[in-house]
């Protein structure tokens, strides 16, 4: 049975890992995440979850703090954004070599300097290729959902990965949503008891994360692809069951409007909501235009997104975050490798839009839906890397 429950998209993300029935949650507060974590505070106050809350000195803290908690076989959480993401980076990358199945929040915000508190991807775009599972929502409901499918996910003794699900800052972190939530029950058999493969045991003692040089590093780090790579199986069913509980449907990818468009715009997270109403708005003009939004980043859905791609004559790729120096934003330089990998002939451009949190408007994406429609027409990309929204 579930219900609706009046939740921001920092409190959705709270309100499901209560339900998870989290062993253990490390946190340093960081604006604009430190709702989630104060939020679930007060459910540890309350007597309402057995959760040991580690209040820590740092984010490089809370995500050492949660690697040591992970290995003893514990449910563990975090949250965190921006600056704090940055101080985790070098944990990040240990906490997925240890095949360490956390779970973090990740509330995107743009990296200093200057200092700026409002929303881009470039913290966790910083981050892409720390080996974790990378989820992106549109909403508050996503967010919630996301997060129950994740535990699920990073605890399959298939993958056994750690999984971040990014919600963008303020404009879902602090936007109060209707939000439909499951009963307890139904969360708890959903997730179910965690069966850890390796835990530490004091009376059997294991060494984790030994110096490992020329010998042996490699074949490491050849595993972790593996597991990666192996992950979309238990990502579909995941999924799928989830499906069966709550009639929402995930898979790595959704399209909208796709089925007979000349031209689409690729995004990630709120954006989406924002170009699909824009082409909704176009199609009764007559103007043939569709959306695709990765939920799963990584992996990289190159199948699904190849698939959704295949009748259309362009693709505009909008990035919230740049690559100083490269020729693209970072989706966009996955997807032309995507495309040159399988020879596919698409015309792209690439758009970087909403840095330091500026809003991208209708108007905007109507214009850049235009764009698109032009060179699915001329096959001809003036402009293959443009800043909309720029002064």
């Amino acid at each position: 049975m579930s219900r609706i429950l009046g939740l921001t998209g920092n409190g959705a993300v709270a309100y499901a890992v209560k339900q998870c029935e989290v062993d253990v949650v490390a946190a340093y507060p960081i604006t604009p995440q430190t709702l989630i974590v104060e939020e679930f505070s007060e459910f540890v106050h309350n007597g309402e979850v057995h959760t040991e809350f580690v209040c820590v000195e740092s984010e490089h803290s809370a995500m050492s703090a949660c690697v040591g908690a992970s290995l003893t076989g514990a449910r563990v959480f975090t949250a965190t954004a921006s600056q704090g993401l940055a101080l985790m980076h070098e944990i990040l990358y240990i906490a997925s070599t240890l095949r360490c199945p956390i779970v973090m929040g990740v509330v995107n915000r743009t990296l200093s300097a200057p200092i700026n508190i409002h929303c881009d991807h470039s913290d966790m775009m910083g981050s892409r290729d720390c080996g974790w599972i990378q989820v992106y929502v549109e909403n508050a409901q996503e967010a919630y959902d996301w997060v129950l499918q994740a535990f699920r996910i990073a605890e399959s003794p298939e993958v056994l990965l750690p999984v971040t699900v990014n919600l963008d800052g303020f404009i879902l972190s602090h936007s109060l949503e209707g939000v439909e939530v499951l009963d307890d029950e139904e969360v708890r058999s959903f997730v179910s008891t965690r069966k850890p493969v390796i835990t530490i045991d004091p009376n059997k003692p294991i060494t984790v994360g030994p110096i490992c040089f020329t010998d042996f590093y490699f074949e490491t780090k050849r595993q972790h692809v593996e597991a990666m790579n192996q992950s979309p199986k238990t990502i579909n069913e995941v999924n799928g069951e989830f499906a069966e509980l709550t009639g929402r449907r995930y898979n790595f990818i959704e399209t909208y409007m796709m089925e007979d468009a000349e031209a689409a715009i690729i995004c990630l997270g709120s954006t989406a909501g924002t170009a699909k109403a824009v082409a909704k708005r176009m199609r009764g003009r007559g103007k043939k235009v569709g959306v695709i939004k990765p939920w799963v980043y990584r992996p990289f859905p190159a199948e699904q997104i190849l698939k959704s791609v295949e009748n259309i004559g362009s693709l505009a790729v909008l990035d919230r975050a740049c690559s100083v120096g490269a020729p693209y934003g970072p989706l966009c330089s996955d997807i032309a490798a995507v495309l040159y990998k399988e020879n596919v002939k698409l015309n792209i451009f690439n758009v970087i839009y909403g840095l330091g949190g500026r809003d991208i408007t209708p108007l905007d994406i109507e214009a850049i839906f235009n764009e698109a429609l032009e060179v699915a027409e001329t096959g001809v990309v003036k402009e293959p890397l443009k800043f909309v929204g720029v002064r």
